[in-house]
């Protein structure tokens, strides 16, 4: 392709510097932290969403109350409270990254629980009486018969929540954390007088990376789903 090509879809740009390996790496910041709360948020999901299936009235409305103020409250607005927040209420100085990391944390685990307490529930109550007559006791139960069709129900789906809060991440450049689309703000603007187009090629190349990170955990949900559909 022509540079005059190149730069009629914006794309010049990603070769002047290093602008190419600063969108990847900017990528590699909002990939850091979407993993890091996803292996904060599926430990702790799990084990709030048991909690939820328990009898304990108290315990439950807690866990409600929790899940339905997460659920709610616009992720954005999470970040805005937890990163200036705690700075102006709390006198902590907590890095973007930091706030971003326990904000989407707050929100897998909040979503993860939800989906847990979800598969847990739609155990059909005779798998529990079969193996009561069966002679097993409880905890037997549990670890036996429920967590293996539980997980069959819950990993599918636990797997596109990955997929969601790798793509929201995207909103932790409003608390000025140097993600990929900070980066491509960053170029548009260095190059708006040479490069008119540089917005529709680096948005281009920037849902191209998006897609790469999460194409393939999309196709493990859906061969998951399928495999095991129950």
């Amino acid at each position: 392709m022509t540079d005059l090509n190149l730069a009629a879809i914006g794309l010049d740009v990603l070769f002047k510097g290093k602008n190419l390996a600063r969108l990847i790496g900017g990528l590699g910041v909002a990939l850091k932290i979407s993993l890091l709360a996803v292996a904060i948020s599926i430990p702790s999901g799990i084990l709030l969403g048991v909690l939820m299936t328990w009898e304990n009235k108290v315990v439950r409305f807690f866990l409600r109350v929790y899940l339905e103020f997460i659920r709610i409250m616009p992720q954005l607005v999470l970040l805005f409270i937890v990163f200036f927040g705690s700075t102006k209420i709390l006198k902590l100085h907590v890095s973007g990254e930091l706030a971003s990391i326990i904000v989407f944390s707050l929100w897998g685990t909040a979503e993860m629980a939800d989906l847990v307490r979800g598969a847990l529930a739609s155990i059909p109550k005779h798998q529990y009486e079969s193996a009561a007559a069966l002679g097993l006791t409880k905890t037997q139960t549990f670890f036996h018969v429920i967590l293996p069709q539980t997980v069959r129900r819950l990993l599918p789906i636990s797997i596109n929540l990955v997929t969601r809060m790798i793509k929201t991440t995207s909103l932790v450049l409003m608390i000025g954390v140097i993600e990929v689309l900070k980066v491509a703000q960053q170029i548009i603007e260095a190059n708006r007088a040479k490069s008119p187009n540089a917005a529709f090629g680096l948005y281009l190349v920037i849902f191209i990376l998006y897609f790469l990170a999460c194409w393939p955990i999309s196709m493990l949900a859906k061969y998951l789903e399928k495999k095991w559909k129950v």
